[in-house]
């Protein structure tokens, strides 16, 4: 720790902080336009200029480094001066946009030139033009506006991975270009609308939609990933107008997918609003009473193994609870954990976290993706692991189908899984890396949950860490890389419960053992060949509703409050930002409400007591606890893996879910991936 002196008081702070950092601490505001904690310092904007000691003008506090005896300050005559006069500076070539800007209300060059600025301006030149360039369909630019901090430069190339944005030109001729006039190719771009201090960029979805002071801000999470970022819904008049990133430095940090903040124009389109019934073939409106009536009459006569249930991508850990409430009724276990194959062990909680945790990669030395693109599935880790590798210079390998753009360099050492034993063998190279590791990490992702050899690469890993002595008191290197948000709190509470696989589920069908199928949010899946009796639950009606006989409307993540464990095991709820169209509930109440019609009623009438239930069931769920404390994954039989190469999983980021499947600003980006 070290001391100094600013305005006159005695502040002691540690060592390595700047002065800016350091006034900060003291509970100075310092202004600033190019300066970002996230981001590397530039000193291009000036704005932070303070008076030191002995220096016979202004500093830049922002590049300068705090040291012991210094003595700062910050309101004298000489730093008003200053700041005015590079406040007018900035002011020369900026245009009197503000009331047609769409940052107006949210600006800080707005904010600062009311508190630090002159009022007028010496100046009387005209002010230059700057050609608007094209960066996709995602982010507006008017360049007229820019005032050269280079937040968007340092954001794309240290925290995006693209090196196509930059400043060309010089003095006053200097633009913020994409040089050859192309689209921003990263799954992060929208960020740089938060990070832009004016007007320059802003989102081109949301131009001229609405002013902040008019909009209905509710903090939530999102629901499209397994991440679970933190997010802040702003709605007006019932529609959900824009998503903007909430802090939080254990998950997002402060950044969101393009995915989140702009495939929210899909939950307005070609929504569920009524219930239907399939009559001779088509499909009719009905009401809510009729609909479990003929779904009642439907069940008639069936026998407890005859019924079975899907669970979708985005639902919510109270309705997976009820939904296994209600099975226990019947007297079915017949529920499949998502719509995929993807097999976990049972008896531990750690065979299917992100044990490390997402603050973990902080820690790590040594990452090992095994047929992981986190890139595609959770972009938010994998900016994480970028910025870990240029700050610490992380090591980094991979097994997968192909070599990925990940935005970080990495060891390939190819797609056979069987790599797997010549590193627990020692006869790959990178296993000296490994062990060299004070906190190896490996990453498991879909590749390998595809393959019929799952379990065993899953056990392989394990003992490959077992190895390493990555399962400590301090350290859990075993991490699976899940892509839907329902899967933990699904796995969670059906994974003692029922062992049976989605296709299982679909051979029961055709073989006539299974006549009744509850789909729950199930959209990836097309049934269209089965003769079962079908039950479709959801908001939009993708695949899983093509063939069902009962549609049952329920609510998307922006429309009810609703608890979501993340990847890492994290609980967070989710709330209600606006209410859902039409007829449609929330889910849990859907399946309360039919329980009762069919004489199969669950013990619960509010969500009250829906999750005290759960919680007092499933006490694991209640509370987060960081599972680099668990006990070592459970043990099963070892089998050296057999030689074969994963298979391709090349997804389409942007078009994952019914939700951005029904975005006109995500089929845009479609056409730029």
């Amino acid at each position: 720790m070290i001391k100094l002196m600013i305005n006159e008081i005695e502040v002691e702070i540690p060592e390595g902080v700047t002065v800016l950092q350091a006034c900060e601490i003291a509970g100075v505001e310092i202004p600033r336009f190019c300066y970002h904690e996230r981001l590397s310092v530039a000193g291009n904007c000036r704005m932070c200029l303070v008076e030191m000691e002995n220096s016979p003008k202004p500093i830049a506090s922002c590049a300068m480094p705090a040291s012991s005896g210094m003595i700062i300050k910050t309101n004298t005559e000489l730093v008003e001066k200053a700041r005015k006069g590079v406040m007018e500076f900035l002011l020369i070539n900026h245009p009197l946009d503000c009331p047609i800007c769409d940052q107006g209300g949210e600006c800080d060059l707005q904010d600062q030139a009311m508190f630090f600025g002159k009022g007028f301006s010496r100046f009387e030149d005209l002010k230059r033009a700057v050609p608007d360039k094209n960066m996709g369909p995602l982010i507006k630019t008017t360049m007229t506006r820019c005032i050269h901090c280079t937040r968007c430069v340092r954001f794309a190339n240290e925290v995006a991975g693209v090196d196509n944005l930059g400043a060309v030109g010089r003095g006053e001729n200097v633009e913020i270009s994409t040089y050859l006039e192309k689209t921003i190719s990263s799954e992060l771009s929208g960020n740089l609308v938060d990070l832009c201090p004016v007007g320059a960029l802003t989102s081109k979805p949301y131009a001229f939609a609405a002013r902040p002071w008019e909009l209905e801000k509710t903090e939530t999470i999102d629901a499209l990933d397994s991440t679970g970022s933190n997010i802040r819904i702003d709605s007006r008049d019932g529609k959900v107008l824009r998503v903007l990133p909430r802090l939080n430095e254990y998950i997002n940090e402060e950044w969101i997918s393009d995915k989140t903040r702009f495939g929210i124009d899909g939950l307005s389109k070609q929504r569920l609003d009524n219930p239907l019934l399939r009559v001779n073939g088509k499909l009719k409106s009905t009401s809510w009473e009729n609909a479990f009536n003929f779904i009642k009459h439907n069940i008639n006569g069936l026998s407890s193994k005859q019924f079975g249930a899907v669970i979708g991508d985005q639902v919510d850990t109270e309705t997976i609870y009820s939904l296994k409430k209600m099975f226990e009724k019947i007297g079915s276990d017949k529920i499949s954990l998502s719509q995929y194959d993807h097999k976990f062990f049972k008896g531990n909680r750690s065979n299917y976290l992100f044990n490390s945790t997402i603050a973990g990669i902080d820690k790590t030395d040594v990452i090992l993706l095994v047929g992981s693109n986190p890139k595609i599935v959770a972009p938010i880790v994998n900016a994480r692991i970028r910025r870990n590798y240029l700050q610490r210079d992380i090591e980094i390998a991979s097994i997968g189908s192909y070599k990925n753009n990940l935005t970080y360099d990495y060891k390939y050492l190819g797609s056979n899984i069987n790599i797997l034993n010549d590193l627990l063998n020692g006869s790959n190279n990178f296993i000296e890396t490994l062990q060299n590791s004070d906190f190896p990490m490996i990453i498991i992702g879909d590749e390998v949950f595809d393959l019929d050899e799952s379990e065993n690469v899953q056990f392989m890993c394990i003992e490959l860490l077992k190895k390493l002595n990555a399962f400590r008191s301090d350290w859990n290197g075993y991490n699976i890389l899940n892509n839907t948000a329902s899967i933990v709190g699904s796995l969670d509470i059906l994974n003692e419960y029922t062992g049976i696989t989605h296709n299982q589920i679909l051979d029961q069908c055709k073989e006539n053992k299974l006549k009744f199928l509850y789909l729950l949010g199930v959209d990836e899946v097309d049934y269209d060949y089965l003769d079962a009796f079908i039950v479709y639950q959801g908001h939009h009606g993708d695949k899983g509703a093509h063939k069902a006989n009962v549609i049952l409307p329920g609510s998307a993540y922006t429309e009810k409050s609703g608890i979501f464990l993340n990847l890492e095991g994290r609980l967070q709820i989710c709330e209600r930002a606006v209410f859902p169209p039409g007829n449609s509930r929330e889910d849990w109440a859907i399946i309360r409400a039919l329980s009762e019609v069919i004489g199969k009623k669950i013990n619960f009438d509010t969500l009250e007591e829906l999750r005290k239930k759960m919680f007092d069931e499933y006490p694991k769920i209640q509370s987060f606890k960081q599972e680099s404390f668990n006990p070592i994954p459970k043990k099963g039989v070892l089998k050296n893996c057999s030689s074969y190469n994963l298979l391709s999983f090349k997804k389409n980021f942007y078009m994952t879910c019914p939700i951005t499947r029904c975005s006109n600003t995500m089929a845009e980006c479609s056409k730029f991936a």
